[in-house]
């Protein structure tokens, strides 16, 4: 005879105590701690007052901060429309290919997060530097083209000048999308692995194009790998602090290189716990939104 968890509480708990304790004690509690410095002010170089002030929060929500989060939004998102860009048609040939071929290619998708990643990112530098991989590249190709002009009589090009690729924005969302393009491909091939093929199949037996197929009954189909691809790309990069912090420039920084300032160099506890709030309050808006999202999508299907 099977046994419910109230039959059996003694050991029900003793599986679900420890979990739930080490949540609560190294989490939850924490958590915590720091939302309540966001309702308290500096009275000395290490002490703080927990007043009640909402002081902190009127100060993050200044046009200078604001502007901040503004950017890192915008820059959180284009990093998620460019790995969903990239990572559909990457699931979909994964998806497709045959079982070895998809084991092998699943591994080389999950192979980044066996590296750490900050050597990822030095990685990343040594590739896009003025001295990197991509600027050698560019040179040897350059020069060869100045070669083959002068040998035809044209005249030849100057001297090549490196791209300055490194430091500025367009690294951050290079560096971003390097880093989280297998969040978005893994939920992605997860849902369209799933899919029924022979919906694709009827839509090309009657008439409709590839291109068609995949608009109109793969991309539906995978909504809700696309949903949870969005998600979860999306949050880890709006607060990136390490890929802003090496790749980009001082006007590059996002609102996780601000927090991780006061925290660290400013010493304001209060003001970075404020910021760290509203960061959490964004991200708790995008799941709902997703969460919204997806029950219409159900209740529509």
């Amino acid at each position: 005879m099977e046994q419910t968890w109230k039959q059996a509480k003694a050991a029900f708990a003793a599986i679900a105590v420890p979990p739930i304790g080490w949540l609560l004690f190294f989490f939850l509690i924490p958590l915590a701690v720091i939302w309540a410095y966001s309702f308290g002010e500096n009275t000395g170089p290490i002490t703080i007052d927990f007043t009640g002030t909402f002081a902190n929060y009127g100060r993050a929500l200044e046009p200078l901060y604001l502007q901040i989060f503004w950017k890192s939004i915008i820059v959180a998102g284009l990093t998620t429309l460019l790995c969903l860009i990239v990572g559909f048609p990457v699931a979909l040939a994964i998806a497709f290919a045959s079982p070895k071929a998809k084991a092998w290619l699943l591994l080389l998708i999950m192979l980044p997060f066996w590296t750490n990643l900050l050597i990822r990112t030095f990685a990343l530098i040594a590739v896009l530097r003025e001295q990197g991989y991509v600027n050698f590249a560019l040179e040897w190709m350059w020069n060869n083209a100045s070669g083959f002009m002068s040998l035809v009589g044209l005249q030849p090009l100057g001297e090549y000048e490196p791209l300055t690729l490194l430091y500025n924005n367009t690294a951050v969302i290079i560096g971003l999308v390097y880093v989280h393009l297998p969040f978005m491909v893994l939920p992605l091939y997860s849902a369209l692995d799933r899919m029924d093929r022979s919906l694709m199949e009827a839509s090309l037996d009657l008439g409709a194009g590839h291109l068609r197929t995949i608009w109109s009954v793969v991309v539906p189909l995978a909504a809700p790998g696309i949903a949870s691809g969005i998600l979860i790309t999306f949050i880890p990069a709006l607060g990136a602090y390490l890929t802003p912090d090496l790749l980009g420039g001082t006007d590059s920084q996002m609102i996780a290189n601000v927090i991780e300032r006061q925290f660290k160099r400013a010493n304001d506890w209060p003001f970075g716990a404020a910021l760290s709030f509203l960061l959490m309050y964004l991200t708790f808006i995008a799941i709902a939104a997703q969460a919204f999202v997806q029950r219409k999508a159900e209740r529509r299907g």
